[in-house]
């Protein structure tokens, strides 16, 4: 089946004579490639290493809220909200009364619920900022018990030792 020169594993890739021994070097391996900044291209298209949300011109969407850094997001989404309900309604209005006409209400809904997902996703960065805040607050609750539940079993097991010091020298 096999021949004796038929290798059952390839060869390792040409770049692991860059890396030596880790426990007699650890600063042997090659430094990694710097991290992109600014565009690339992958797949076909481009992308950008920037956070930026475009805004809904850049998508060729009508924004529906105020343009603005001071910007109600709790008022502009139950005001967007009250706008679908409504939407919604005149919709089945619409398809009871004229069914033909139902194509401008379709694209009515998709653009304030459009505004709506825009609206949500301004938020992402805060939701990050309290979540990871949330995170690390739990985290030192958690530390603090673990300290505290560590003291108190030192404590046990000092008294533990005390009390069996006593009955040895008692004996």
């Amino acid at each position: 089946m096999a021949t004796g020169t038929a290798a059952s594993f390839p060869p390792p890739p040409p770049f692991y004579r860059l890396y030596s021994d880790y426990s007699t070097d650890p600063d042997s391996a090659p430094p990694p490639p710097p991290p992109v900044e600014g565009s690339y291209p992958l797949y076909g298209a481009t992308y950008t290493t920037e956070a930026v949300l475009p805004s809904l011109e850049d998508q060729g969407v009508r924004q529906l809220y105020p343009k603005g850094p001071n910007i109600d997001f709790k008022k502009e989404l139950m005001s967007l909200n009250r706008d679908l309900q409504l939407h919604i309604l005149e919709l089945a209005d619409v398809l009871i009364e004229r069914p033909s006409q139902y194509a401008r209400r379709v694209e009515d809904i998709s653009l304030i619920l459009r505004n709506m997902h825009h609206l949500l996703n301004s938020l992402r960065p805060h939701q990050a900022r309290a979540t990871l805040i949330h995170i690390l607050e739990s985290q030192i609750q958690r530390r603090k018990q673990a300290v505290e539940d560590i003291k108190r079993r030192r404590e046990e097991a000092q008294k533990l030792l005390k009390e069996s010091i006593q009955i040895l020298d008692s004996q």
